[in-house]
């Protein structure tokens, strides 16, 4: 008498191929071995310590805060090229708001959450009823945002910058939520990473525990099942747009309400490492797969080299190409533990 086979779907899987089908567990083991070469190359002893940390999630948060947003975009199958330059928009148009029309910060803040929220709306909006590829369309509004932020600051104010935002009213109080310092030990941390933490919670619960998670994941993996299955696939997208353009907008406000002013040219070519960040997490550019803690790990992996490499006494110069060079890596093992779980069974 021959033993039935079992349904290898009903098998049990292991923790290692369960682990393996995580899209940011590849980014985790190369971040664990990207933190332990600069602590093991780093000649001022403090990478690994609590004023290391301070340092690299200062350079982080803010990325990590746009780049879980703008995974979630990705996952649903679209980019977003104006996120960048949304973070100058930004600061900019509140700080022109305070100095210039004399609105207070809270009130200049909200209108600038607004703003941002039209211009996602408008390129979802786009990219829905016109067909065209989002990264044509948000290219198009990179060049649009870009080239006001410098017209219209120099029309404004004289100059390629907005300063005296610190004397507009309720400067102080907006200062103590998005722009000051936490102490701990002997280390001081932004609270830009109080804010990443939230985010990146709420991201992951977004993804795992909601429906509009899975509409998220299927108006990426397959935009006409989707359709055909009843998920909202454009409204889903114009919401992503719109999370996006409002993420960057709020680094924008922290970075203005930090350095209490703005350059004109803040966040252009910040777009390329928030894309970055949520690739080398795990992210496929082709969507239908991702997480916000990927995400948040390859901004993490950014903040490593970005204090890492001057620590260990290296050119800086080459900063770039270690990111460029971690991408292509991070993109090719992703994609070799994606089809070694796929095809592993136990």
């Amino acid at each position: 008498m021959t033993t039935p086979k079992l349904d290898e779907r009903m098998g049990r899987v292991s923790f290692f191929t369960t682990a393996l089908r995580r899209p940011e567990f590849g980014a985790l083991i190369g971040a664990m071995v990207i933190f332990a070469v600069f602590a093991f190359v780093d000649t001022t002893g403090q990478f690994a310590q609590l004023q290391g940390a301070a340092g690299w999630t200062k350079f982080a948060a803010p990325v990590g805060i746009v780049s879980i947003f703008v995974a979630l975009l990705m996952i649903a199958g679209e980019f977003d090229l104006s996120s960048g330059v949304m973070v100058g928009t930004a600061g900019l148009l509140m700080g022109n708001l305070v100095s210039e029309v004399g609105m207070g910060v809270w009130e200049a803040m909200l209108v600038t959450m607004m703003f941002a929220a039209i211009v996602g709306l408008i390129n979802g909006i786009l990219v829905i009823r016109t067909g065209l590829p989002s990264f044509i369309v948000t290219l198009a509004t990179f060049f649009v945002l870009k080239g006001v932020n410098l017209a219209v600051t120099k029309m404004l104010t004289g100059t390629v910058r907005v300063d005296g935002v610190d004397e507009g009213a309720g400067f102080e109080e907006a200062r103590l939520w998005f722009a000051t310092k936490i102490d701990i030990g002997t280390a001081s941390f932004q609270i830009s990473v109080v804010w990443w933490i939230a985010f990146t919670l709420f991201a992951t619960w977004l993804l795992t525990r909601t429906t509009f998670g899975n509409w998220i994941f299927a108006s990426g993996g397959d935009p006409n099942a989707a359709r055909n299955a009843g998920v909202p696939v454009a409204r889903t997208k114009i919401t992503l747009f719109v999370l996006t353009s409002m993420s960057a907008a709020l680094v924008g406000v922290m970075v203005l309400l930090e350095l209490r002013g703005m350059q004109a040219g803040q966040g252009v070519g910040q777009e390329f490492y928030y894309i970055i960040a949520a690739a080398v997490g795990g992210t496929l550019l082709t969507g239908g797969a991702g997480s916000a803690i990927g995400a948040s790990i390859g901004a993490a992996i950014m903040g490593f080299a970005a204090i890492g490499i001057p620590y260990a006494l290296w050119d800086q110069d080459w900063v770039s190409t270690f990111l460029g060079v971690i991408l292509f890596l991070a993109v090719f093992v992703n994609t070799i533990l994606a089809k070694r779980a796929s095809g592993a069974r136990k």
